[in-house]
């Protein structure tokens, strides 16, 4: 089946993943190319969108794309750096602000007859993250809306479906970015929204068919939902040429190694389980570099796999639970110029020694697309349900070098949390949950001696996708209990904390 497409140049913003998210939600295909490869068949594309970055259209290292093809040939919008680009090069005027302006701000003075705004009034809130502004529309630029501090918040050109907004439509602190979206590429571009998880487990059966015919492929299972759903569409492609296995790493949850096996049962899934704790954290030991331990770790499930992979005969490829901010956060990835924030161990590829080729269906949606599709594969609520979980485990939530009697404290610690969530009816509001291990010690009293142990970090954040996440306000009362079962419960701890910074600018995870 044809869809309606919409392609997205990447000025290398971390934002430009949500903005394919956000057009996704309306079931709408969306591509990611570098700002400078733009796909030869640009007329196959119903809409563009030019995305943010951490450029200034005044530097001398501007991004220039060429939109000879594109401006008024098809539907354009450009966001923040898209705007600026827009107005800079076509008679207008940008300029540096006076401050940064970078946070929640309000419209004003919107065109409310514009189909481009339709829904939308003055007041709405939008997200700013820009240190330039437009002082100038461009040539036959028509100002749509502004904000307290941005005269030219929004914009059109006058004879082209082309419009540029300094403000971010794919956070979600923008509160009507969805319906902007909707206006601009539904209604003025014309899109046809027909791209469901239905239709991309249809069509990915059938490209998987295609692509592995009769081949055997290995997958690393991990009790979570990416790894789960990739599971089931592989076996709904290819049955009993796939072979599961669930790698005990050392870094699991308490008990989780028991557990999610029982879980697998039933589901059709030919799963083995491969208990190399000992093998992890002993290639981690006196490792504390947080990049380090996630290559460590990444290249001894590479070991694991090679050595089940030899127990299989003739199997050719290794299937991963991808997903596309692990892509993001790692390195570009489409090979723009986003800038690399963490490395991922199911990322980059796989040594020459192991001759097997990597099959990712997965590796285009984000978190919450995986779980859509999940559901339309019938896989059990409560699995699709659970926070996300990272691929090193309790490696990157324990700050420093690993042993195993750090990893016994913050299981403990982590069950009690977790199940201390479920109990209060607090698990489901939450996106992703879990604790850290300090590397610090501090002074406490317990039965009037004196006290000098570990320290632990406890985070819940609200997401829709992981790229953009807020603090949770648990309830003090649940606080209180929770850091009293931990401190009298898990030896080797006497105090507890709790993180309230939001992504950005810090990470989910800790390291």
């Amino acid at each position: 089946m044809q869809h309606d497409k919409v392609l997205i140049l990447d000025f290398g913003s971390q934002y430009t993943q949500l903005i394919a998210r956000r057009v996704r939600e309306l079931n709408i295909y969306s591509e990611i190319h570098p700002y400078n490869k733009i796909p030869d068949q640009i007329g196959s594309f119903k809409a563009v969108i030019l995305s943010g970055s951490p450029y200034s259209v005044k530097g001398e290292e501007a991004l220039h794309p060429d939109l000879s093809k594109i401006r008024g040939h098809i539907p354009l919008m450009g966001v923040c750096y898209g705007a600026q680009y827009l107005s800079h090069f076509s008679g207008g005027h940008v300029a540096p602000s006076n401050t940064r302006e970078y946070g929640r701000a309000r419209l004003t003075g919107i065109v409310n007859h514009e189909i481009f705004f339709k829904g939308i009034s003055d007041g709405s809130q939008v997200w700013m993250s820009h240190g330039d502004t437009i002082q100038k529309l461009p040539d036959n630029g028509v100002r749509l809306a502004s904000t307290h501090d941005v005269e030219n918040a929004a914009f059109k050109i006058t004879g082209e479906k082309t419009y540029g907004i300094q403000f971010h439509p794919e956070v979600y602190h923008t509160t009507d970015g969805k319906q902007l979206l909707h206006n601009f590429l539904i209604d003025i571009a014309g899109i046809h929204p027909d791209w469901t998880p239905d239709s991309f487990v249809e069509e990915t059966v059938d490209d998987l068919k295609e692509k592995l015919k009769n081949d055997r492929v290995v997958l690393g299972l991990s009790g979570g939902v990416d790894s789960t759903v990739a599971g089931v569409l592989l076996n709904k492609a290819i049955g009993k040429n796939l072979y599961c296995i669930f790698v005990n790493n050392g870094l699991l949850r308490k008990n989780e190694f028991e557990t999610v096996l029982e879980q697998y049962e039933g589901m059709g899934l030919n799963v083995k389980g491969v208990d190399a704790s000992a093998r992890f954290l002993d290639a981690l030991k006196g490792i504390s570099d947080p990049e380090e331990k996630r290559k460590v770790i990444g290249r001894a499930f590479i070991e694991v796999f090679d050595d089940e992979a030899h127990h299989i005969e003739n199997v050719q490829w290794l299937a991963q639970g991808t997903i596309y901010p692990d892509v993001i956060e790692s390195v570009s990835a489409t090979g723009g110029p986003s800038a690399t924030i963490k490395s991922h161990h199911n990322v980059g590829g796989l040594p020459d020694f192991m001759k097997l080729t990597i099959v990712e269906p997965l590796k285009s949606l984000f978190k919450d697309e995986v779980r859509r599709v999940g559901n339309s594969l019938g896989i059990d609520p409560q699995l699709l349900g659970r926070h996300p979980f990272p691929g090193p485990g309790l490696g990157i939530r324990i700050l420093g070098d690993l042993t195993a009697e750090k990893v016994r404290i913050l299981q403990e610690v982590d069950a009690i949390f977790i199940n201390g969530l479920r109990e209060w009816n607090l698990y489901d509001k939450i996106w992703q949950a879990g604790a850290m291990l300090l590397p610090v010690n501090s002074v406490g009293v317990m039965g009037d001696e004196r006290t000098y142990e570990k320290c632990v970090a406890l985070r819940a954040v609200e997401s829709t996708d992981g790229m953009t996440a807020d603090w949770v306000d648990l309830p003090h009362e649940f606080l209180q209990k929770i850091s009293n079962d931990i401190i009298n419960k898990v030896k080797g701890v006497n105090r507890v904390v709790y993180d309230i910074s939001s992504k950005p600018p810090a990470t989910i995870e800790w390291e």
